[in-house]
């Protein structure tokens, strides 16, 4: 059985022996991409997290995949603009991950705006996509009760419906793949791994790091460093005498997790109480709503009575639920931050609401260092393409200039695949209680790979039941997450390389045989310690465990915080 430490133990000894081209600081989704454009056109990347990969804002996300209309009303046309053809070249490459999804958005009586007014702007935003996604339409009160009997119409003037785009998985598992392609490619990743600053020399970037699984330290030597560390940005920046045009402003936002409230796949939008864009959104058998947006100062974040009250509060005004929602119907929760660039010489006095997710790439030619302020999933195609850019501009050459790195593999190995789940009846095989056959949940989530895992099941048909209650996942998938998956703590696997532990209450998992049987697998002789860390120190408590003075808070894990 191949052990999980394996390809992490590889990346590391790597990491202290070669010197490469460009050192990355932060796993999340701009240094994921990043990597994965630089190492797919043959420049030799390192890459460190002082977490775990996607473990701050690229697994707190909505899993939406939009094009900005919020910023229309900002006037931020050349944005909406760039992110809307992000979107569609996103569903184009990434069919089976990133799909069209409609938003159905509801207009109360009293709103700033005329729901006529805002479906105007939705054919502007239809058409700075090109026409690419089906046609808005405009509904009144009645229409959307037809459409969607769980939204409370009493106080609405109307609204209507317009497309952007998902993740039908989730968005730690989506930036996982950039990292996979980036290792597939020849990159070094290693997780827990934390940079302690760094000196530019004549010869490069000397790095000091620490391998936080065994407090190990050494140096790590680059050419270029790139500052991926999302919220950290800034602190990195210190570490390294870095002087920058921008720095970070923080947003928090939180979702609860609940039972689903409706099986139509579309996302219901409002305006909350206060203005601000409140979604009901589909996951599987569950549904997530929120956000919240409210300025913090720094990017250490917890979810309040305060927050949890907010979307409770809106939520039920706006649903006509046959019980209003509690803290008690709550199975997970999510909070983060968004990191918004802005420029230095503007401190803090922009009112933070109106500051968009655009990125920043800073440079600083002379010492080979580029900064990654900003951004969101939607761009990070354009990100992985900027900073190649950057970094060859640097006199780092580029290999495989032409290479694409990035999309799913060819059609020809996607109509393999299929003809041989056919063949061997594969989807009549899917376990009740999931939402998707499993020839395409198979295909999402490996590609091409999968098809060694329709091999282990046609030899046995158990590797397609569930492993664990309540959660898509199949016990045959356990072999890739062993081997390629590099997974150091039970939360990597339950949170970021599956959603299991959003959608399957904290209780029910505990004492779920599956999961055990998955830290024998994952950990071998490790188990134990890694099943009692984990349900010791859980990093997400539920939020309907809240006292009515204290909150619980997030633990940190995110891209090299200092």
């Amino acid at each position: 059985m191949p052990n999980a430490s394996t390809l992490r133990q590889r990346n590391r000894d790597r990491l202290e022996h070669e010197s490469f081209d460009v050192l990355i600081v932060g796993g999340g989704i701009n240094g994921a991409a990043a990597a994965a454009a630089l190492a797919g056109k043959g420049v030799k990347v390192a890459l460190i997290d002082r977490g775990d990969f996607a473990g701050s804002t690229s697994m707190h996300s909505s899993n939406l995949v939009w094009g900005g209309i919020k910023y229309l009303e900002s006037n931020d046309f050349a944005l909406v603009r760039r992110l809307c053809k992000s979107r569609n070249h996103l569903i184009k490459s990434y069919p089976s991950t990133v799909e069209e999804i409609r938003f159905l958005t509801t207009i109360g009586k009293h709103f700033r705006y005329r729901p006529s007014y805002l479906y105007a702007g939705t054919w502007l935003y239809w058409l700075m996509g090109n026409g690419f996604t089906r046609t808005p339409r405009l509904f009144s009160p009645r229409k959307i009760k037809r459409l969607e009997p769980i939204i409370n119409t009493e106080g609405a003037a109307g609204g209507f419906e317009y497309s952007d785009a998902y993740l039908h998985d989730n968005d730690a598992r989506f930036v996982f793949g950039f990292i996979r392609r980036a290792l597939d490619n020849g990159a070094a990743a290693v997780n827990y791994v934390a940079s302690e600053g760094a000196e530019h020399t004549d010869q490069g970037w000397v790095a000091r790091v620490r391998d936080l699984t065994d407090d190990t330290t050494f140096s790590l030597r680059a050419k270029v460093m790139i500052n991926a560390a999302g919220p950290w940005v800034d602190r990195h920046n210190t570490l390294t005498g870095q002087q920058t045009d921008y720095h970070h402003l923080y947003s928090k936002g939180i979702h609860l997790i609940v039972p689903q409230l409706t099986a139509a796949r579309r996302v219901l939008a409002f305006f909350a109480d206060d203005g601000r864009l409140f979604f009901v959104i589909p996951m599987g058998t569950r549904t997530c709503i929120g956000t919240t947006d409210t300025h913090t100062p720094t990017p250490e974040v917890g979810i309040t009575r305060e927050d949890v009250d907010f979307v409770l509060d809106n939520i039920n005004k706006r649903l006509a639920l046959s019980a209003p929602l509690t803290r008690a119907d709550i199975i997970s929760t999510r909070c983060g931050v968004r990191p918004l660039a802005v420029k230095a010489e503007q401190g803090d006095q922009r009112d933070f609401l109106q500051l968009s997710r655009k990125h920043v790439v800073d440079i600083n030619a002379a010492q080979a260092h580029l900064s990654i302020f900003g951004g969101k999933l939607t761009d990070c195609l354009n990100v992985g393409e900027e900073v190649t850019r950057e970094v060859q501009a640097l006199g780092v050459a580029l290999p495989c200039a032409a290479a694409k790195w990035y999309g799913e593999p060819a059609n020809a190995v996607k109509q393999t695949f299929m003809r041989k789940a056919r063949r061997m009846g594969l989807d009549a095989l899917t376990p009740a209680g999931f939402t998707e056959p499993l020839s395409q949940r198979l295909w999402r989530r490996y590609a091409g790979q999968a098809l060694v895992l329709l091999e282990r099941i046609e030899q046995d048909p158990r590797e397609a039941e569930p492993l664990i209650d309540g959660a898509e996942y199949l016990r045959g998938e356990l072999d890739f997450a062993c081997r390629d998956e590099m997974i150091t703590r039970l939360e990597d696997f339950l949170r970021r390389r599956t959603k299991i532990s959003l959608v399957v209450p904290h209780a029910t998992l505990r004492d779920s045989p599956g999961l055990w049987e998955a830290c024998q697998r994952l950990f071998g002789e490790r188990a134990q310690a890694r099943f009692d860390e984990y349900f010791a120190h859980p990093p997400e408590a539920t939020a309907g465990t809240l006292s009515a003075d204290q909150c619980e808070r997030t633990r940190p894990t995110a891209s090299s915080q200092p």
